[in-house]
Protein backbone atom coordinates (compact mmCIF):
# COMPACT_ATOMS: atom_id res chain seq x y z
CA UNK A 1 0.00 0.00 0.00
CA UNK A 2 2.88 2.34 0.81
CA UNK A 3 4.40 1.63 -2.61
CA UNK A 4 1.11 2.51 -4.21
CA UNK A 5 0.93 5.75 -2.33
CA UNK A 6 4.49 6.59 -3.40
CA UNK A 7 3.55 5.80 -7.01
CA UNK A 8 0.69 8.28 -6.83
CA UNK A 9 2.96 10.86 -5.29
CA UNK A 10 5.52 10.22 -8.01
CA UNK A 11 3.15 11.36 -10.70
CA UNK A 12 0.52 8.67 -11.24
CA UNK A 13 -2.31 10.32 -13.27
CA UNK A 14 -5.58 8.72 -12.26
CA UNK A 15 -7.51 10.54 -15.02
CA UNK A 16 -5.52 8.67 -17.70
CA UNK A 17 -6.82 5.39 -16.36
CA UNK A 18 -10.41 6.47 -15.62
CA UNK A 19 -10.89 8.88 -18.47
CA UNK A 20 -12.53 12.33 -18.26
CA UNK A 21 -16.06 12.56 -16.88
CA UNK A 22 -18.32 13.23 -19.89
CA UNK A 23 -20.15 16.54 -19.79
CA UNK A 24 -23.28 14.69 -20.87
CA UNK A 25 -23.26 12.71 -17.62
CA UNK A 26 -23.17 15.93 -15.61
CA UNK A 27 -25.97 17.58 -17.59
CA UNK A 28 -28.14 14.48 -17.39
CA UNK A 29 -27.63 14.04 -13.65
CA UNK A 30 -30.65 14.64 -11.43
CA UNK A 31 -31.26 17.89 -9.58
CA UNK A 32 -34.48 18.34 -7.58
CA UNK A 33 -36.28 15.71 -9.62
CA UNK A 34 -35.24 16.80 -13.14
CA UNK A 35 -32.03 16.66 -15.21
CA UNK A 36 -29.58 19.51 -14.76
CA UNK A 37 -29.87 20.45 -18.45
CA UNK A 38 -33.57 21.23 -18.00
CA UNK A 39 -32.83 23.65 -15.17
CA UNK A 40 -29.97 25.30 -17.06
CA UNK A 41 -32.07 25.48 -20.21
CA UNK A 42 -34.93 27.21 -18.39
CA UNK A 43 -32.60 29.72 -16.70
CA UNK A 44 -30.97 30.47 -20.05
CA UNK A 45 -34.43 30.94 -21.57
CA UNK A 46 -35.37 33.42 -18.81
CA UNK A 47 -32.06 35.27 -19.29
CA UNK A 48 -32.74 35.62 -23.02
CA UNK A 49 -36.25 36.95 -22.37
CA UNK A 50 -34.94 39.52 -19.90
CA UNK A 51 -32.12 40.59 -22.20
CA UNK A 52 -34.52 40.99 -25.12
CA UNK A 53 -37.08 42.81 -22.97
CA UNK A 54 -34.67 45.20 -21.30
CA UNK A 55 -32.08 45.55 -24.06
CA UNK A 56 -34.29 45.66 -27.16
CA UNK A 57 -37.96 46.33 -26.42
CA UNK A 58 -37.27 48.85 -23.66
CA UNK A 59 -33.76 50.08 -24.35
CA UNK A 60 -34.93 53.69 -24.02
CA UNK A 61 -36.85 54.81 -20.95
CA UNK A 62 -40.43 55.45 -21.93
CA UNK A 63 -43.93 55.31 -20.52
CA UNK A 64 -45.55 52.00 -21.37
CA UNK A 65 -49.16 52.71 -22.35
CA UNK A 66 -52.13 50.56 -21.41
CA UNK A 67 -52.56 49.14 -24.93
CA UNK A 68 -48.84 48.37 -25.29
CA UNK A 69 -48.84 46.82 -21.83
CA UNK A 70 -51.68 44.49 -22.80
CA UNK A 71 -49.94 43.52 -26.06
CA UNK A 72 -46.64 42.75 -24.34
CA UNK A 73 -48.48 40.83 -21.64
CA UNK A 74 -50.27 38.78 -24.30
CA UNK A 75 -46.87 37.84 -25.73
CA UNK A 76 -45.66 36.67 -22.31
CA UNK A 77 -48.86 34.70 -21.73
CA UNK A 78 -48.45 33.02 -25.12
CA UNK A 79 -44.84 32.13 -24.25
CA UNK A 80 -46.00 30.67 -20.92
CA UNK A 81 -48.67 28.59 -22.69
CA UNK A 82 -46.14 27.30 -25.23
CA UNK A 83 -43.78 26.40 -22.40
CA UNK A 84 -46.60 24.48 -20.75
CA UNK A 85 -47.18 22.69 -24.04
CA UNK A 86 -43.51 21.74 -24.14
CA UNK A 87 -43.84 20.27 -20.64
CA UNK A 88 -46.91 18.33 -21.78
CA UNK A 89 -45.03 16.94 -24.78
CA UNK A 90 -41.69 16.34 -23.05
CA UNK A 91 -42.64 15.00 -19.62
CA UNK A 92 -45.88 13.18 -20.38
CA UNK A 93 -47.42 11.61 -17.27
CA UNK A 94 -45.86 10.56 -13.99
CA UNK A 95 -45.93 6.91 -12.87
CA UNK A 96 -48.89 7.72 -10.59
CA UNK A 97 -50.90 9.02 -13.56
CA UNK A 98 -50.69 12.74 -12.70
CA UNK A 99 -49.76 15.29 -15.33
CA UNK A 100 -46.84 17.71 -14.81
CA UNK A 101 -48.28 19.97 -17.50
CA UNK A 102 -51.65 20.21 -15.74
CA UNK A 103 -49.86 21.04 -12.49
CA UNK A 104 -47.86 23.69 -14.34
CA UNK A 105 -50.95 25.38 -15.79
CA UNK A 106 -52.71 25.29 -12.41
CA UNK A 107 -49.68 26.72 -10.65
CA UNK A 108 -49.18 29.37 -13.32
CA UNK A 109 -52.77 30.51 -13.12
CA UNK A 110 -52.76 30.64 -9.32
CA UNK A 111 -49.48 32.59 -9.21
CA UNK A 112 -50.67 34.96 -11.94
CA UNK A 113 -53.93 35.61 -10.11
CA UNK A 114 -52.32 36.14 -6.72
CA UNK A 115 -49.72 38.47 -8.23
CA UNK A 116 -52.41 40.76 -9.63
CA UNK A 117 -53.35 41.72 -6.08
CA UNK A 118 -49.72 42.78 -5.49
CA UNK A 119 -49.75 45.40 -8.24
CA UNK A 120 -51.47 47.86 -5.94
CA UNK A 121 -48.65 47.63 -3.37
CA UNK A 122 -45.99 48.06 -6.07
CA UNK A 123 -47.80 51.13 -7.41
CA UNK A 124 -47.87 52.66 -3.92
CA UNK A 125 -44.13 52.04 -3.50
CA UNK A 126 -43.34 53.81 -6.77
CA UNK A 127 -45.64 56.69 -5.78
CA UNK A 128 -43.95 57.05 -2.39
CA UNK A 129 -40.45 57.24 -3.92
CA UNK A 130 -41.72 59.55 -6.68
CA UNK A 131 -40.56 57.23 -9.47
CA UNK A 132 -42.06 58.37 -12.79
CA UNK A 133 -43.59 55.73 -15.11
CA UNK A 134 -40.69 56.10 -17.55
CA UNK A 135 -38.30 54.51 -15.03
CA UNK A 136 -40.67 52.00 -13.44
CA UNK A 137 -40.46 49.29 -16.08
CA UNK A 138 -36.67 49.07 -15.95
CA UNK A 139 -36.79 48.72 -12.15
CA UNK A 140 -39.42 45.99 -12.42
CA UNK A 141 -37.39 44.00 -14.94
CA UNK A 142 -34.26 44.18 -12.81
CA UNK A 143 -36.37 43.07 -9.89
CA UNK A 144 -37.05 39.81 -11.71
CA UNK A 145 -33.37 38.88 -11.42
CA UNK A 146 -33.64 38.88 -7.63
CA UNK A 147 -36.98 37.06 -7.77
CA UNK A 148 -35.47 34.28 -9.92
CA UNK A 149 -32.95 33.54 -7.16
CA UNK A 150 -35.10 34.17 -4.10
CA UNK A 151 -38.12 32.22 -5.38
CA UNK A 152 -35.80 29.37 -6.31
CA UNK A 153 -34.42 29.14 -2.78
CA UNK A 154 -37.88 29.25 -1.20
CA UNK A 155 -39.36 26.69 -3.59
CA UNK A 156 -36.51 24.19 -3.33
CA UNK A 157 -36.52 24.47 0.46
CA UNK A 158 -40.30 24.22 0.70
CA UNK A 159 -40.57 21.25 -1.66
CA UNK A 160 -37.77 19.43 0.13
CA UNK A 161 -39.45 19.93 3.51
CA UNK A 162 -42.85 18.76 2.24
CA UNK A 163 -41.35 15.68 0.59
CA UNK A 164 -39.47 14.78 3.77
CA UNK A 165 -42.29 15.58 6.20
CA UNK A 166 -45.77 15.02 4.76
CA UNK A 167 -47.49 16.66 7.72
CA UNK A 168 -45.99 20.04 6.78
CA UNK A 169 -48.35 20.13 3.79
CA UNK A 170 -51.29 20.22 6.20
CA UNK A 171 -49.71 23.20 7.94
CA UNK A 172 -49.47 24.90 4.55
CA UNK A 173 -53.12 24.08 3.92
CA UNK A 174 -54.17 25.54 7.27
CA UNK A 175 -52.09 28.65 6.56
CA UNK A 176 -53.79 29.11 3.18
CA UNK A 177 -57.26 28.75 4.69
CA UNK A 178 -56.50 31.23 7.47
CA UNK A 179 -54.95 33.67 4.98
CA UNK A 180 -58.02 33.43 2.75
CA UNK A 181 -60.38 34.05 5.67
CA UNK A 182 -58.27 37.00 6.78
CA UNK A 183 -58.46 38.48 3.27
CA UNK A 184 -62.24 38.04 3.26
CA UNK A 185 -62.65 39.82 6.60
CA UNK A 186 -59.93 42.46 6.22
CA UNK A 187 -60.84 46.09 5.76
CA UNK A 188 -59.65 48.05 2.77
CA UNK A 189 -55.99 49.03 3.03
CA UNK A 190 -54.89 52.61 3.03
CA UNK A 191 -54.18 54.35 -0.25
CA UNK A 192 -50.70 55.50 0.75
CA UNK A 193 -47.45 53.70 1.43
CA UNK A 194 -46.01 54.76 4.77
CA UNK A 195 -42.30 54.72 5.54
CA UNK A 196 -41.58 51.52 7.46
CA UNK A 197 -38.64 50.19 9.43
CA UNK A 198 -36.97 48.82 6.31
CA UNK A 199 -36.94 52.21 4.58
CA UNK A 200 -35.67 53.95 7.71
CA UNK A 201 -32.93 51.32 8.08
CA UNK A 202 -31.85 51.74 4.47
CA UNK A 203 -31.67 55.50 4.82
CA UNK A 204 -29.53 55.17 7.95
CA UNK A 205 -27.13 52.63 6.48
CA UNK A 206 -26.79 54.07 2.97
CA UNK A 207 -26.05 57.43 1.44
CA UNK A 208 -29.19 58.34 -0.48
CA UNK A 209 -29.58 61.17 -2.98
CA UNK A 210 -32.37 63.69 -2.53
CA UNK A 211 -33.85 62.95 -5.94
CA UNK A 212 -33.69 60.61 -8.91
CA UNK A 213 -30.74 60.58 -11.31
CA UNK A 214 -32.39 59.28 -14.45
CA UNK A 215 -32.68 55.51 -14.39
CA UNK A 216 -29.54 55.08 -12.28
CA UNK A 217 -29.59 52.98 -9.14
CA UNK A 218 -26.21 54.19 -7.86
CA UNK A 219 -24.42 57.48 -8.56
CA UNK A 220 -21.30 59.25 -7.33
CA UNK A 221 -21.72 62.60 -5.61
CA UNK A 222 -19.32 64.97 -3.89
CA UNK A 223 -19.24 64.83 -0.10
CA UNK A 224 -20.47 68.16 1.34
CA UNK A 225 -17.60 68.44 3.83
CA UNK A 226 -14.49 67.19 2.04
CA UNK A 227 -15.65 67.20 -1.55
CA UNK A 228 -14.75 63.53 -2.08
CA UNK A 229 -16.78 61.65 -4.66
CA UNK A 230 -18.75 58.97 -2.79
CA UNK A 231 -21.19 56.36 -4.01
CA UNK A 232 -24.84 57.16 -3.27
CA UNK A 233 -28.01 55.15 -3.73
CA UNK A 234 -30.93 56.79 -5.50
CA UNK A 235 -34.62 56.57 -4.51
CA UNK A 236 -35.05 54.23 -7.48
CA UNK A 237 -32.63 51.79 -5.83
CA UNK A 238 -34.54 52.00 -2.55
CA UNK A 239 -37.77 51.31 -4.42
CA UNK A 240 -36.15 48.28 -6.05
CA UNK A 241 -35.10 46.89 -2.66
CA UNK A 242 -38.53 47.44 -1.09
CA UNK A 243 -40.30 45.85 -4.07
CA UNK A 244 -38.14 42.73 -3.83
CA UNK A 245 -38.72 42.47 -0.09
CA UNK A 246 -42.44 42.79 -0.81
CA UNK A 247 -42.07 40.02 -3.41
CA UNK A 248 -40.66 37.72 -0.72
CA UNK A 249 -43.66 38.51 1.48
CA UNK A 250 -46.00 37.82 -1.46
CA UNK A 251 -44.26 34.49 -2.02
CA UNK A 252 -45.19 33.40 1.51
CA UNK A 253 -48.75 33.10 0.18
CA UNK A 254 -48.14 31.97 -3.39
CA UNK A 255 -45.43 29.33 -2.88
CA UNK A 256 -47.42 27.26 -0.35
CA UNK A 257 -50.44 27.56 -2.66
CA UNK A 258 -48.56 25.92 -5.54
CA UNK A 259 -46.83 23.40 -3.27
CA UNK A 260 -50.34 22.34 -2.27
CA UNK A 261 -50.87 21.44 -5.95
CA UNK A 262 -47.54 19.66 -6.51
CA UNK A 263 -44.17 19.27 -4.81
CA UNK A 264 -42.35 18.93 -8.15
CA UNK A 265 -39.74 21.68 -7.70
CA UNK A 266 -39.23 22.19 -11.44
CA UNK A 267 -42.95 22.64 -12.12
CA UNK A 268 -43.45 24.95 -9.15
CA UNK A 269 -40.42 27.07 -10.02
CA UNK A 270 -41.14 27.43 -13.73
CA UNK A 271 -44.80 28.28 -13.09
CA UNK A 272 -43.75 30.95 -10.58
CA UNK A 273 -41.14 32.57 -12.78
CA UNK A 274 -43.25 32.53 -15.95
CA UNK A 275 -46.08 34.25 -14.07
CA UNK A 276 -43.72 36.86 -12.63
CA UNK A 277 -42.24 37.61 -16.05
CA UNK A 278 -45.68 38.33 -17.46
CA UNK A 279 -46.77 40.38 -14.47
CA UNK A 280 -44.08 42.99 -15.11
CA UNK A 281 -45.47 43.49 -18.62
CA UNK A 282 -49.05 43.68 -17.35
CA UNK A 283 -48.21 46.04 -14.49
CA UNK A 284 -48.88 49.33 -16.26
CA UNK A 285 -52.30 48.30 -17.54
CA UNK A 286 -53.33 46.99 -14.14
CA UNK A 287 -51.90 50.01 -12.30
CA UNK A 288 -53.98 52.31 -14.51
CA UNK A 289 -57.13 50.23 -13.90
CA UNK A 290 -56.50 49.11 -10.31
CA UNK A 291 -59.69 50.69 -9.00
CA UNK A 292 -61.70 48.44 -11.29
CA UNK A 293 -60.45 45.24 -9.63
CA UNK A 294 -61.68 46.04 -6.14
CA UNK A 295 -63.56 42.76 -5.69
CA UNK A 296 -60.84 40.52 -7.10
CA UNK A 297 -59.26 40.13 -3.68
CA UNK A 298 -62.35 38.25 -2.48
CA UNK A 299 -62.02 35.79 -5.36
CA UNK A 300 -58.34 35.33 -4.52
CA UNK A 301 -59.28 34.68 -0.90
CA UNK A 302 -61.76 31.99 -1.99
CA UNK A 303 -59.06 30.38 -4.14
CA UNK A 304 -56.72 30.14 -1.15
CA UNK A 305 -59.48 28.60 0.98
CA UNK A 306 -60.34 26.17 -1.83
CA UNK A 307 -56.71 25.06 -2.31
CA UNK A 308 -56.18 24.60 1.40
CA UNK A 309 -59.48 22.76 1.81
CA UNK A 310 -58.61 20.50 -1.12
CA UNK A 311 -55.65 19.10 0.83
CA UNK A 312 -57.82 18.06 3.76
CA UNK A 313 -60.55 16.77 1.43
CA UNK A 314 -58.00 14.58 -0.34
CA UNK A 315 -56.89 13.13 2.99
CA UNK A 316 -60.36 12.55 4.49
CA UNK A 317 -62.51 11.77 1.43
CA UNK A 318 -60.48 11.27 -1.72
CA UNK A 319 -58.14 13.03 -4.11
CA UNK A 320 -59.67 15.84 -6.12
CA UNK A 321 -59.29 15.53 -9.89
CA UNK A 322 -56.55 18.04 -10.93
CA UNK A 323 -58.58 19.06 -13.98
CA UNK A 324 -61.58 19.80 -11.75
CA UNK A 325 -59.39 21.79 -9.35
CA UNK A 326 -58.04 23.87 -12.24
CA UNK A 327 -61.56 24.46 -13.58
CA UNK A 328 -62.83 25.61 -10.16
CA UNK A 329 -59.84 27.93 -9.71
CA UNK A 330 -60.31 29.48 -13.14
CA UNK A 331 -64.04 29.89 -12.54
CA UNK A 332 -63.53 31.67 -9.21
CA UNK A 333 -60.92 34.08 -10.57
CA UNK A 334 -62.87 34.74 -13.78
CA UNK A 335 -65.99 35.38 -11.71
CA UNK A 336 -64.10 37.84 -9.51
CA UNK A 337 -62.76 39.73 -12.53
CA UNK A 338 -66.13 39.89 -14.31
CA UNK A 339 -67.97 40.96 -11.14
CA UNK A 340 -65.35 43.65 -10.43
CA UNK A 341 -65.54 45.06 -13.95
CA UNK A 342 -69.35 45.02 -13.82
CA UNK A 343 -69.56 46.75 -10.43
CA UNK A 344 -67.08 49.45 -11.49
CA UNK A 345 -68.39 49.93 -15.04
CA UNK A 346 -69.15 53.61 -14.34
CA UNK A 347 -65.41 54.26 -13.90
CA UNK A 348 -64.73 52.87 -17.38
CA UNK A 349 -66.85 55.69 -18.81
CA UNK A 350 -64.76 58.30 -17.00
CA UNK A 351 -61.74 59.25 -19.19
CA UNK A 352 -59.80 60.31 -16.09
CA UNK A 353 -59.99 56.80 -14.63
CA UNK A 354 -57.62 55.33 -17.23
CA UNK A 355 -54.39 57.11 -18.18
Amino acid sequence: MDDGIRDVGAGFDLSKHMGPVPMFDLLSSDFAGQPVWMWLGFLAFVALLLAFDLGVLNRDDKVLGVAESFRLSAVYIAIAMLFGGAIWWGLGERPDGTSPALDYFTGYFIEKSLSIDNVFVIALIFRYFAVPPAFQYRALVWGILAAVVLRGVMILAGASIVQSYDWVLYLFAAFLILTGIRMLLARDEGSEFKENRLVRLLRRQMRVTDGLHGNGFLVRQAEPAGGRMLLHATPLFLALIVINVADIIFAVDSVPAILAITTDSFIVYTANIMAILGLRALYFALAAMIDRFHYLKYALALVLVFIGGKIYWGHLVGKVDPALALAVTVAIIAGGIVFSLWKTREKAEDPASVR
